[in-house]
């Protein structure tokens, strides 16, 4: 009996099913990161930088760590290429995966989700492909955006591809269907949701919790969906945009993943419009407001959950931003702070780590309610364009992505 136990352990963490992933704004996609022993204050010009890769192709998309290669996705010319390089900061493989987004705002803005030895990656244009990770070669590919007839908004794709159990899923938004799955390892389809409504979003679907229950939340451009990860089955969804409450004249924006805690969804948009906590019944089968909120309008730099508090930049514009601290339970505004302008966070280690999207500061942030405790920054000068992607952290490093560079930063104590 004793070794039939360890044979079936032994197969379950070797599983493809249970192997470890890598994705975009950490494990959970909630901005945090698990590593540990990390500086609690920088060098007055910042952490040691050591690594600096370019070639990569210009992009907003984060880079994303396993193991000691870093993946990274960028545009070359007309297409979206995927990268893998070593810590020594050599370029293993580089390889199209698809046509680039060209029509506004090109530069490549899909993140890798990486497990096992297999990297899924989202084209611009909605080309779904799985490759090796040991040499880029392709597995298999599915044309999501075009067999799934999703209708795109002006600045085509932005999805983070999400794997759950044994399946890929994937959000094309549109007439047909919100949200397809695939088999991970062949590309077969395995389901396909009703259509809520809503073109394709700029948000990344992410996998929520609760009393027992388990449901994926991804996103159209107007409703919160939550699936049944086994068959697709649509369990609630929620329509956030009110087009008489939207005037905003470019339309149905909406890039960032939602938080979550218990039985409470937070979810923020930008663009004045309004934030909302959503609180969902104990059978899982519907949501209704707990609060709405007008100060903490996240633009698409994402939020963090610390301590019973939510952390990230507000829009007053397209080009300005301030730092807020809200409540969680409550959503009471515990601060508004200036600091340069808005941008994305992510925690690690007790800190908040802030990238400022115009000026490239780079800020290491005390958490509290009381105000913004900026304790360190440095500025990237480095590449080109608006500062869109959200740092990584991995291996006591700090990997930050600006245009067509990529940089890691020593900040392991």
């Amino acid at each position: 009996m004793r070794k039939f136990v360890v044979f079936i352990f032994f197969l379950s963490i070797n599983s493809p099913i249970f192997s470890q992933v890598a994705q975009w704004r950490g494990e959970h996609r909630d901005g945090k990161f698990p590593d540990t022993g990390l500086l609690k204050e920088w060098p007055e010009d910042g952490p040691e930088m050591v690594l600096e890769v370019d070639s990569i192709g210009v992009g907003y998309s984060s880079p994303v760590v396993m193991g000691n290669t870093i993946y990274i996705t960028g545009r070359i010319d007309t297409l979206d290429y995927l990268s893998a390089i070593d810590f020594q900061g050599n370029i293993k493989w580089q390889v199209p995966y698809g046509r680039s987004w060209i029509k506004s705002f090109s530069d490549t803005r899909s993140s890798p989700t990486v497990e096992g030895n297999r990297v899924y990656v989202l084209g611009g244009v909605g080309r779904l492909v799985c490759l090796n990770t040991e040499n880029g070669e392709e597995i298999w590919a599915v044309n999501v955006d075009k067999d799934f007839e999703a209708e795109w908004h002006v600045w085509g794709v932005s999805e983070s591809i999400l794997i759950v159990d044994d399946k890929v899923i994937c959000t094309p938004g549109g007439k047909k269907t919100s949200v397809v799955a695939f088999d991970k390892m062949t590309g077969e389809p395995v389901w396909q949701s009703e259509c809520v409504g809503g073109q394709r979003s700029y948000a990344s679907p992410t996998i929520y919790e609760y009393n027992g229950l388990r449901f994926i939340l991804a996103m159209t451009a107007s409703h919160l969906i939550a699936l049944k990860p086994e068959t697709g089955e649509v369990a609630w969804s929620y329509k956030y945009l009110d087009p008489d409450e939207w005037t905003y004249d470019t339309g149905l924006i909406w890039t960032n993943t939602p938080l979550f805690k218990d039985d409470g969804i937070f979810i923020t948009k930008g663009y004045n419009y309004k934030s909302v906590m959503l609180k969902m019944d104990s059978a899982g089968t519907s949501v209704t407001e707990k609060f709405v909120d007008h100060t903490l309008d996240n633009h698409h730099h994402g939020v963090v959950l610390v301590d019973g508090y939510i952390y990230g930049s507000n829009w007053i514009s397209n080009g300005k931003g301030k730092w807020v601290c809200m409540k969680w339970d409550t959503g009471e505004i515990m601060y508004v702070d200036d600091w340069h302008n808005k941008g994305s966070i992510i925690y690690a280690d007790g800190m908040l780590y802030t990238y400022v999207e115009k000026s490239g500061h780079v800020g290491l942030i005390k958490p509290g309610h009381n105000k913004f405790e900026v304790v360190s920054s440095f500025q990237i000068k480095k590449g080109r364009g608006p500062h869109w992607t959200y740092p990584f952290i991995a291996d006591g490093k700090l990997f930050i992505r600006h245009g067509d560079i990529l940089m890691a930063y020593n900040i392991k104590a």
